[in-house]
């Protein structure tokens, strides 16, 4: 432990050190181990640190084999001297807040429920614990909140403490640790007592402040999403410009936007339904003047531009209604592919399903359907007026 200076002082923001050796990984990706380093590996739900050596980038930090290997974007050259390491603080500050910040809320939600957290996640915006509960009500995620945001306004200290598997019997631990030597407990005095190798703040004021976001059902478990310390004047930020632009938009004041909302749900709703009556009466109006212009009312072909396979099902169900005789072709061209429908009325004896079984290999297309009514659709590797009257002559 003598090597990580992360573990001295998390707030080690430069340093210098020997290099031990450069090599490059199975990946071919280079990397170096220091003799000492203030960059933290990836490790216990915590990302790694980001920063520069020798004013090269330090892309990825991992500890394999017992070695922190910090990879960087190309190699050394100079190896014989010491370096210097620079430690990217504004994102280590940020882990250290969400680290703390996640020891804080689950042990709130274990004082009050005894909801136990079994799994952490932190994010690039976003934190997640996964409590051991299947539900969670608003007044308890409110209460759990309330909680953890009190004990940060009292700025405890946060304390960390080597110690032995024997000695783990003196400390009231939230959850069993993982390992059984080089024990690390981070101690909030009269809160929380748990076992972690992150990086945390000296005391809870530094935490700032937590906010849960929201929270879902994942099998058996509650996933919780939150955000601590700066990512919460983010948080706050990024909801505020969308809620002042929702102002604009609405002509409505902040408390009226519920309200005003509704009634532009509402509003579209209505709009919507009537013109879905309004495009019903197009269609049987066209049904009817098709019908009219059709010198052979038994037969009807037609070809489209830009319609959906929707609308002609309904046009030529509106026909088939109206005339029992009747047999409907319709082709619509949509871009590079050619939608069909065949339809005959309740008089009708062609095998409208084997008709486009007949048409659909020459667009190499796929449909389907029964003997009165059958659609599909392909490439348009010929023109609508050509599948037309393919189709007109299958009935001679």
């Amino acid at each position: 432990m003598e090597g990580k200076l992360y573990y001295q002082d998390a707030y080690i923001q430069s340093f210098t050190a020997q290099v031990v050796k450069q090599e490059q990984d199975r990946a071919g990706n280079w990397y170096i181990v220091l003799k000492q380093t203030a960059f933290y590996p990836t490790g216990g739900g915590q990302p790694h640190d980001l920063g520069t050596i020798e004013d090269q980038q330090v892309v990825n930090v991992e500890e394999v084999a017992g070695e922190i290997r910090h990879y960087l974007d190309r190699p050394l050259q100079d190896l014989g001297k010491e370096v210097s390491g620079i430690i990217n603080w504004k994102r280590r500050f940020d882990h250290m807040q969400q680290h703390a910040g996640q020891h804080i809320l689950s042990a709130a939600f274990d004082h009050l429920f005894a909801f136990k957290t079994v799994s952490f996640h932190l994010g690039n915006e976003l934190l997640t614990i996964d409590l051991e509960t299947e539900s969670l009500t608003e007044k308890e995620a409110k209460k759990a909140e309330e909680l953890a945001n009190q004990i940060i306004l009292e700025n405890r200290p946060i304390e960390t403490k080597w110690v032995s598997e024997e000695e783990l019997s003196q400390y009231s631990l939230r959850k069993e640790t993982k390992v059984k030597e080089d024990i690390r407990l981070v101690i909030i005095p009269d809160f929380d007592d748990n076992g972690c190798g992150g990086t945390h703040p000296k005391a809870t004021g530094e935490v700032f402040a937590i906010k849960i976001l929201d929270w879902e059902k994942q099998k058996k478990k509650t996933r919780v999403q939150f955000v601590c310390g700066n990512r919460v004047i983010k948080q706050l930020d990024q909801k505020q410009k969308v809620l002042l632009e929702l102002t604009k938009l609405l002509n409505a004041p902040e408390k009226e936007m519920e309200q005003a909302t509704q009634r532009l749900l509402e509003n579209g709703k209505m709009a919507e339904k009537l013109l879905e009556q309004l495009q019903e009466r197009l269609l049987q109006y066209e049904a009817k003047d098709l019908l009219q212009k059709s010198e052979q009312k038994k037969l009807i072909g037609e070809v489209f531009q830009n319609r959906t396979i929707q609308e002609l099902q309904k046009l030529a169900r509106l026909i088939t209604s109206e005339e029992e005789t009747a047999i409907v072709f319709f082709v619509s061209q949509n871009e590079n592919r050619l939608q069909l429908v065949c339809a005959r009325g309740a008089a009708g004896m062609e095998n409208m399903k084997k008709v486009i079984a007949n048409a659909l290999p020459l667009i190499n297309g796929k449909g389907g359907g029964s003997d009165s009514f059958a659609q599909g659709g392909g490439e348009a590797l010929m023109s609508g007026e050509q599948m037309l009257q393919h189709l007109l002559e299958s009935t001679k």
